[in-house]
């Protein structure tokens, strides 16, 4: 793994928590992920008037790095305010799954950084959804692929 250590990583977390826009909530999330080759990319919660809208540190730190072309990530930290620190939800369970399945994830609560919780993806989400499944339309006797379009 890089020279980076949980703590730092959480350091780094906690650092970006402070850059986190909530508003509505006022709960300020901060995510750090670690590269195998020992970068740190960064996120934090950005909230929406449109609850649905807004998005988690995790996913912003993921977004970050997957569209800055960086991959093999080996570690993940989340920082808030919360006791026992903040667990991700199931939308960041399910992209760490597909995007970082082997990291190490990390919680800390913002007001004891040192008290460190550690989970793998797999026990976060023991059952990910990792496949785009096959759909298949029956047409005039033939079985035809329908296209996977955009959601958005």
């Amino acid at each position: 793994m890089a020279k980076t250590t949980k703590y730092g990583l959480v350091r780094a977390a906690a650092g970006a928590r402070e850059r986190a826009v909530a508003p509505y909530s006022r709960f300020k999330v901060g995510a750090a992920l670690l590269t195998r080759s020992g970068e740190t990319i960064t996120g934090a919660n950005v909230e929406s008037a449109s609850y649905g809208l807004t998005c988690c540190a995790e996913r912003v730190a993921l977004f970050n790095a997957l569209t800055a072309g960086k991959r093999d990530f080996v570690a993940v930290a989340v920082v808030a305010r919360a006791p026992g620190g903040p667990m991700p939800c199931g939308a960041c369970r399910q992209l760490l799954a597909e995007y970082a399945p082997h990291a190490k994830v990390w919680v800390a609560d913002s007001r004891a950084p040192r008290s460190v919780k550690e989970f793998s993806v797999r026990e976060l989400l023991p059952a990910a959804f990792l496949e785009v499944p096959k759909i298949r339309l029956e047409k005039r006797g033939r079985s035809s692929k329908l296209p996977i379009g955009r959601i958005c």
